[in-house]
């Protein structure tokens, strides 16, 4: 019974130290991009908009929040938001927007899948539609790396598992 208790403290202990890692401070705008780091650990991913820098911050796979945050040229923070959200995905562009487009607009994707009958690499997105419903945002690309279409719909991750069939 003693073992049983301290293999049960043992696995609390880390589990909540792997969610110290996630526990971030936000940084300030202004912040120059040492501070930033300081506050939010080394970026996921890096992307380069003109002379500015786009950090990301990604929680994924299982996470539903990615946080940009905008270097300036003069290497301070520019701005600091969660992409993750209905309002952002608005502002992809079917027809016109590519990979990297997306990119720098929501982050990688938690994951990657393919549509065969039309021959499109899928990219789904999870995040709180509304700030409420779990959700899975599917972003469709071409072969020449163009979205074609976008759908969204309930993360079956947060599903019951009678209402899935299980």
């Amino acid at each position: 019974m003693n073992t049983l208790i301290k293999i049960t403290t043992l696995a609390a202990a880390l589990a909540l130290g792997g969610c110290a890692g996630l526990i971030r401070q936000a940084p300030s705008l202004g912040d120059p991009v040492a501070v930033v780091q300081q506050k939010m650990g080394m970026p996921t991913s890096i992307y380069r908009i003109a002379d500015e820098q786009l950090f990301e911050y990604a929680t994924g796979p299982m996470g539903q929040q990615t946080y940009m945050a905008r270097i300036g040229a003069d290497g301070r923070l520019v701005s600091y938001e969660q992409v993750l959200t209905g309002e952002k995905f608005a502002t992809i562009k079917v027809d016109s927007a590519n990979k990297e487009d997306v990119l720098r607009i929501v982050g990688k994707p938690a994951e990657k899948s393919f549509v065969a009958m039309r021959d499109w690499e899928v990219w789904s997105y999870r995040y709180k539609e509304a700030g409420v419903w779990n959700s899975l945002m599917h972003v469709h690309f071409d072969r020449q790396g163009v979205v074609r279409q976008m759908l969204n719909g309930p993360d079956p991750m947060y599903e019951p598992k009678e209402k899935m069939g299980w």
